[in-house]
This record gives C-alpha cells, structure tokens and sequence, in this order.
C-alpha cells in the first residue's frame, strides 16, 4: 500500500470509529508507531481536523466526510465476484446490507465501468449444489450479532442445542467464526461460565440487550480458536452447544 492510500485509510478508519489509538491503527496497517505519528500530522496538515482525547485517542472532527470513494473497475469486479456466495453463504440480514452496499458502489463508477462491471457478471458463473441448502439455514442474526459484538453488549437468545433441548442463553460475544458450513457464534456463556462455540442455525430468537459485557477480561476470538483449532479441523465429532 503507498501512502497516499494508507492516509486516506487512516481518515476512513478514524472516521468509522470514534477513537482509535495509535498502536491500534499501527496494527491495522502493518506499520511502526512513528510512522502513525507521521501519517497524522501529514493528514492535519493537508486540512483534516484530527483531535485527540487523553485514554481515548484519536478522532476526526464529525463535520469532516472524505468524497465518495472511486473504485478502479477491478475492485469493482472482486466484490461483483463475491455476491453468489455472500448470498449463499452469509443470512439475510447480511444480505441486505451487502445488496444495497453494492448497489452504491456502482452509482460511482463511470458508465464504461459499469457497463464493464455488467459484463463481468453475465460471464461468471458459481455452482453450488442444492444439497448445501439444509446445511446452510437461512437466519436473521448475523448483522444484530455483529452489532453486539462491535458494541460490547449482552445477547439475550433461545437456543436449541444438538439434543434438541430449548435453554434461554445470555452472553457475550466475541466473534463469529465459519467451519463445516456454518456459521459459529463464539461467546462467553453466563449459564456455563465458559467461552462457547453456538451455531447460528440453532438460534431461535435473539435481542440485542442494552446492557455492557460483565466480563472485563476477554480473550480475543483467534485466542479462542488457537485453543480448539486441532479439535475443529480434525475431530469429527466436535462438540457443540
């Protein structure tokens, strides 16, 4: 990445967030902490208002927005390409979204850009059989998940476990995995006292809860997942909640 793409990154991240450190954005883009330091008095000086707050980090002014963005016609393609499996492999609350993100993105592109993009999409077809259907339940959660899990709250849920047993969940996530067709909800269980992995096929109702994690001291998902990689990629029977 050059960096004129990297400041511009930078603005997007600080503006999809309200503070960013700067460790957080020197992870994000593979970068030393000097060099962050750098980028950002390159980006207040260019006339973007960079504040930042003590324990928080930085933030750009919410009056500042960039101009639409402008997408070469192959990034255009990549997320064309991606649609057939958004659609089978993610649930409907995400396939809305990504529908209508999509929709937006061609509204900035040039008509020999769209026209290119139309074409690109008539000759490219994905087959997935139909037998992945009963493997795939279509449900409603993944977006509301999404939401708890960038919020820190509780998830209140109804949950069918693999002996068909109906319990009342509440919980904390901090992911969402997929393996084995599936989406997987990893989250810290308040009726186990542990971290548990919950198919989102299995989830019968879900609310989002205004209340914070209770937890202070969570792992991180691929904390989580290192710990059970070898029992989820080669045990047949791994459990489930």
């Amino acid at each position: 990445m050059n960096r004129i793409d990297r400041l511009l990154g930078i603005i997007t991240l600080l503006q999809a967030k309200k503070h960013r450190t700067v460790p957080q954005i020197a992870q994000h883009f593979g970068i030393s902490e000097r060099t962050v330091f750098r980028d950002l008095r390159a980006i207040g000086e260019i006339g973007v208002p960079v504040a930042f707050e003590p324990e928080k980090g930085y933030s750009v002014g919410g009056g500042f927005f960039l101009p639409p963005v402008s997408l070469t016609a192959e990034e255009a393609n990549a997320l064309s390409l991606a649609e057939p499996l958004v659609i089978r492999f993610a649930d409907k609350s995400v396939q809305q979204h990504y529908g209508s993100a999509l929709s937006k993105i061609r509204m900035v592109l040039g008509r020999m850009q769209q026209e290119r993009l139309d074409h690109t999409r008539r000759q490219t077809a994905h087959f997935i059989p139909d037998h992945y259907a009963h493997l795939m339940p279509s449900t409603d959660y993944l977006v509301p998940i999404q939401n708890a899990i960038a919020e820190c709250r509780i998830v209140r849920m109804v949950y069918i476990n693999q002996q068909e047993e109906e319990s009342i969940r509440e919980v904390e996530p901090i992911g969402l995995t997929f393996y084995s067709l599936n989406w997987h909800l990893i989250a810290w269980c308040h009726l186990r006292g542990e971290y548990r992995d919950f198919r989102t096929s299995r989830i019968r109702q879900l609310v989002v809860t205004m209340q914070p994690f209770r937890k202070t001291d969570h792992i991180s998902l691929e904390e989580y997942l290192d710990s059970l990689r070898s029992e989820i990629f080669h045990s047949p029977d791994h459990p489930l909640t």
